[in-house]
């Protein structure tokens, strides 16, 4: 199966531009970036795809041994490069796939030339000075919660982790998104995200990098992005005006702003 059907690849842009790849969080698909990839459509190859299981991918190639940890996701970024014959690469992850992004620049550091981390998280669970915004006990029971009621869980889930109360639409996309995916699937994905540990990782990645950082984060607070861009070697960090945890669809033209700014650089 070729990687563009797996992924459900899909392409904008001019084929000479530098690539552009938009990686989404979890329980979402590429629709996610739709306010953002635009902005970058002209001078850029941009690359949309979806995580196995999620979106319009092939899910029949969902495999629960291969996606057991975040770097059977990397590996699928990997994939999509070398297919796709892709170098230069600007990555741009939202959420989790800020993490799967530092992995795959991590394992194939000439690929990439730029990375992109919105809202990222190497460590959810508080450890020792580690801050990262949640208990043990606190994600035990979230994902006890998701695997007995994922349906209930996503219309509870959904407006914490967009945040902006007085956007109620944001939240009623995000909580569709979720429950789109089938459960089993999401369920795994979240055990893999919420219980990972990458916090190493970052210092093994030199590719010049740029986070990301919402207020009002519920999922991957301030201290989270500062701890991520303390350890990435060659990092910058924007502190957004923007609230929640997915300013992707909440601030789109603040983002797409910054993006464009550490482009420039």
């Amino acid at each position: 199966m070729g990687v563009r059907t797996r992924n459900h690849v899909v392409e904008h842009g001019p084929q000479d531009g530098q690539p552009m790849l938009f990686a989404h969080g979890f329980g979402c698909d590429q629709t996610m970036w739709r306010y953002v990839w635009p902005a970058f459509a002209e001078d850029h190859r941009v690359v949309l795809f979806d995580h196995v299981g999620f979106g319009n991918s092939d899910h029949s190639a969902w495999d629960p041994h291969r996606y057991a940890s975040l770097e059977g996701y990397a590996e699928d970024i990997l994939e999509i490069c070398r297919q796709l014959d892709l170098g230069d690469v600007v990555f741009v992850g939202h959420s989790v796939s800020s993490m799967i992004g530092v992995l795959a620049a991590a394992a194939e550091p000439e690929r990439f030339a730029r990375l992109v981390l919105v809202g990222p998280s190497p460590r959810y669970i508080d450890d020792e000075d580690y801050v990262g915004g949640f208990t043990r006990d606190d994600i035990d029971g979230l994902l006890q919660s998701l695997e007995s009621n994922y349906l209930g869980w996503s219309s509870t889930m959904a407006p914490m982790i967009m945040g902006n109360e007085n956007r109620p639409e944001l939240s009623e996309e995000l909580t569709n998104s979720f429950c789109r995916t089938d459960p089993e699937i999401a369920a795994h994905f979240a055990r893999v995200t919420f219980l990972s540990d990458n916090r190493d990782d970052l210092s093994r990645v030199a590719t010049p990098s740029l986070v990301l950082q919402c207020a009002e984060d519920a999922i991957a607070p301030e201290a989270v992005g500062a701890y991520v861009h303390d350890r990435l070697p060659n990092s910058s960090y924007v502190a957004l005006n923007a609230t929640g945890h997915c300013p992707n669809l909440s601030a789109p033209d603040e983002t797409v702003a910054s993006i464009e700014a550490f482009l420039a650089e």
